[in-house]
């Protein structure tokens, strides 16, 4: 596309001076002119020619000179629009309070054409730059539109409903929060019922944060909740699901995964860890049991991986903690992780609360440790609680 320049001067010679200087440009389409003779002429073609970007303007013009005009121009605040002031030589305190008030350069009568041809080539090249820069602006703007679509989404995937089955509520409590270091992340959690004793739930972390775990969250989620709602036993479960991202996965990306089965009536836990933090138990004693850790590789990096379940007994009162490594590694300012200990002691303290009472108290404890350190990590959680 052409380049607009706007030549504003009340003497009428230049106008063929300029068409005739620039007559190669103007002939390929490289340049587009437009003349007004006084700063009020030069507004009205502005507002018809919005994308005009250079203007060379003569400072003494009858009904609005060249400083006023300038003034106008800069409130216009657009920084693709530059000005190249034009007057006499003996002219030069108008022609420095010009610059001085944002003027992007100057030329003197006589003009030396040559010089100006150069004048207004350095001007193009600048606005290339800026043009360039409010393309990324406009680009990182919907980008983060996206991003904030694609939050709401994620947590839209993720059960917020509490309590999520009103029919066991005398059995269980249970409860649930996922917090993103990013906009999007890659940790998810979901329970769901699989017949009138037992309901599914589990708790994952894909490698890697921001778009792309997002996404292969959102892939792998519903692989797992597909799988586990056919009531299959849970390594089972995990090793169909593995079998089927593992397949599919891009850039060797996984997701460790505890996944279980929980019978609302007896308290049988029934679970396999692929990869996952081992669960802490906390127990009606106040006292803190942490499960064995996994034996089982993670899912979606081996088709030909193999899973094992595992059982746990919880008694009336017991809580079973589900987190991500977000908590545990968790840091401060002087780059020191939260830890199981401190989880451990965040516990001890909270075992007769209900299941949104200790996950709440272990992330204040977080937010106090962490002393404003930026979050680094996913921070998620899953708490189930016997009742009776």
């Amino acid at each position: 596309m052409a380049v607009k320049i706007l030549s504003v001067d009340d003497e009428a010679d230049l106008e063929s001076l300029l068409t005739q200087y620039f007559r190669r440009k103007i002939r390929k389409g490289e340049y587009e002119f437009f003349f007004a003779h006084n700063g009020l002429e030069a507004l009205m073609v502005l507002s018809k020619n919005p994308d005009i970007e250079i203007i060379l303007s003569d400072i003494n013009m009858p009904e609005m000179d060249g400083l006023t005009l300038l003034a106008k121009i800069n409130e216009m605040r657009n920084p693709a629009l530059k000005c190249v002031m034009v007057s006499a030589y003996g002219d030069m305190g108008n022609i420095r309070q010009a610059m001085n008030s944002g003027a992007f350069d100057f030329a003197t009568k006589p003009i030396d054409l040559d010089d100006l041809s150069a004048t207004i080539e350095k001007a193009i090249e600048q606005n290339k730059y800026i043009h360039s820069a409010q393309q990324e602006h406009s680009q990182l703007e919907n980008l983060k539109s996206d991003l904030s679509i694609a939050s709401e989404i994620q947590q839209a995937i993720l059960p917020r409903v509490f309590p999520p089955f009103p029919d066991y509520c005398q059995y269980l409590d249970i409860a649930a929060s996922m917090t993103a270091a990013k906009d999007v992340g890659g940790d998810f959690y979901d329970f769901f019922q699989l017949d009138n004793d037992r309901i599914g739930f589990l708790i994952a972390d894909v490698c890697g944060k921001g778009i792309p775990a997002s996404i292969f969250m959102a892939v792998s989620r519903t692989v797992i909740r597909t799988t586990g709602l056919r009531g299959i036993p849970p390594a089972e479960v995990i090793d169909t699901a593995n079998k089927l991202i593992a397949a599919d996965s891009v850039d060797c990306m996984f997701v460790t995964v505890f996944y279980g089965t929980y019978n609302v009536k007896t308290g049988e836990v029934i679970y396999c860890n692929a990869g996952h933090n081992p669960p802490h138990v906390l127990k009606s004693s106040c006292t803190v049991e942490i499960l064995p850790k996994s034996k089982s590789m993670v899912v979606g990096a081996m088709e030909i991986a193999k899973y094992k379940e595992d059982r746990l007994q919880l008694e009336k009162g017991d809580s079973l903690v589900m987190f991500t490594d977000g908590v545990t590694e968790a840091m401060n300012p002087e780059r020191e992780e939260f830890g199981t200990d401190r989880l451990n002691e965040s516990l001890k303290d909270v075992a007769y609360r209900s299941c949104a009472e200790i996950i709440e108290t272990v992330k204040d404890d977080i937010k106090d440790f962490a002393n404003g350190a930026e979050q680094s990590d996913d921070i998620t959680m899953l708490v189930i609680k016997r009742l009776q």
